[in-house]
């Protein structure tokens, strides 16, 4: 498991007294704030984040260090991490999904099906893309993945029939 988390990213400058907009990857978006000081993903930038107001696709901030407009546009695209103990613990069936990303996956016979590289939110719930010999869209329920074991670094998936 990774030592630090992405919990957002700087979405450009709001204002001209060197606001961000930020954009939370928080399931509670303002807690972003609450997690201490944030770094790039480096790690070469520190920031603490001041939530300022709600903005149009995002939050408001103020980022320590940022006093313009001109920093705040060249942070732009930055993604912000917090340190993994910052953050709240999850129950048992929910997970970060830095923690998912890398597990080997298999069919509930044993066969593998691949890796996952990537999960992705539409809004109807996360789907995992898994790659193997085949490219694979997973919905990320019970159904479909009865089994995430962090511990051996593995998913037990049952994937829906493609022909139905």
């Amino acid at each position: 498991m990774s030592e630090k988390i992405c919990v957002g990213a700087i979405a450009g400058a709001f204002g001209v007294q060197g606001e961000v907009r930020l954009k939370s990857f928080c399931s509670e978006p303002r807690d972003i704030a609450s997690y201490g000081a944030l770094t790039s993903e480096d790690g070469k930038r520190s920031f603490t984040v001041k939530l300022t107001r709600p903005v149009t696709g995002g939050l408001g901030a103020r980022l320590s260090g940022v006093a313009t407009r001109e920093q705040a546009e060249a942070l732009k695209g930055v993604t912000l991490w917090a340190p993994r103990e910052a953050l709240p613990s999850l129950p048992d069936d929910e997970f970060y999904h830095a923690d998912l990303i890398g597990l080997d996956v298999f069919d509930t016979g044993g066969a593998p099906l691949g890796r996952v590289r990537a999960i992705f939110d539409h809004g109807a719930g996360d789907i995992l893309e898994v790659v193997g010999k085949e490219q694979l869209l997973l919905p990320f329920t019970k159904a479909a993945v009865p089994t995430v074991d962090l511990t051996a670094g593995r998913i037990i998936a049952d994937p829906p029939d493609s022909d139905e």
